[in-house]
């Protein structure tokens, strides 16, 4: 079912102020998947330049840039760039990723990509992953338990890396959902109704509803095209209030 506009889905001021809010909080995260975006597709354009594939060992020039946005993102707790299958000579895939420990230090992701040992070993059913590869756009994905990284509840934030027009893989960082929540609960709660937050698949994100808490599913909206149109609507009772350029959509009941 489809969302309608109308005089009935604008947003009431305190709601439009929120909704900036939560899209200014991760609009700081996305800049650091941004700059991995433009440092990966530059070096690709670097390699092709020398008349061969890339290989593992090149995204080693991307981490001075990730070490620094580990270090100057307040709700980053890991960032990287994800090769698509087939993009590197050396290895069918590959997570340039690194991340930050309990004790602030920078380490890298040690990840078992062997389809004989690891059930994580094909990154690519992910919604980080699928959502920029199928749509060209950024996406917020989750929250979910990522075994693959960190073991914790998180949001992963990515964009399409694209190289000689196709797609190469993703730049992305997570946000552990803890973190996120301490950001914008205080936020959601301070408004009239009961709000949620929902990602272009329709999982909550972070949640003030208890009838909906954080990764549960509010069904029937096409938030995909309400985020593409850029303008509050309503659902079946439901306010629906984008959050500016952020792929998050502000629910209330």
């Amino acid at each position: 079912m489809g969302v309608s506009p109308g005089r009935a889905a604008v947003a009431t001021e305190p709601e439009t102020r929120v909704a900036a809010q939560v899209g200014g909080a991760l609009e700081a995260v996305f800049e650091a998947v941004s700059a991995t975006r433009a440092d990966t597709a530059a070096l690709l354009r670097r390699v092709a330049a020398e008349g061969r594939r890339p290989a593992s060992r090149d995204l080693a020039a991307l981490r001075p840039g990730l070490h620094l946005r580990l270090d100057r993102g307040e709700l980053v707790s890991g960032v990287g760039f994800v090769a698509a299958p087939g993009l590197l000579a050396d290895v069918p895939g590959w997570l340039e990723w690194w991340q930050s420990g309990a004790d602030g230090a920078v380490r890298p992701l040690l990840a078992d990509l062997d389809p004989e040992r690891s059930a994580y070993s094909d990154y690519t059913h992910w919604d980080w992953f699928t959502l920029p590869r199928d749509t060209g756009r950024r996406a917020v994905a989750g929250p979910y338990v990522d075994y693959l990284c960190s073991a914790e509840y998180s949001l992963t934030l990515s964009e399409p890396v694209l190289f000689q027009g196709r797609f190469a893989g993703v730049a992305a960082a997570d946000v552990y959902l803890r973190h996120f929540e301490a950001a914008v609960l205080p936020l959601l709660c301070g408004l009239s109704r009961p709000a949620r937050l929902v990602n272009a698949r329709g999982r909550v994100a972070a949640s003030a509803d208890p009838a909906q808490p954080a990764g549960s599913l509010t069904r029937g909206p096409d938030f995909g095209a309400l985020l593409a149109a850029a303008r509050p609507g309503v659902h079946d009772g439901l306010r629906l209030v984008p959050c500016g350029g952020v792929p998050l959509v502000l629910v209330l009941a």
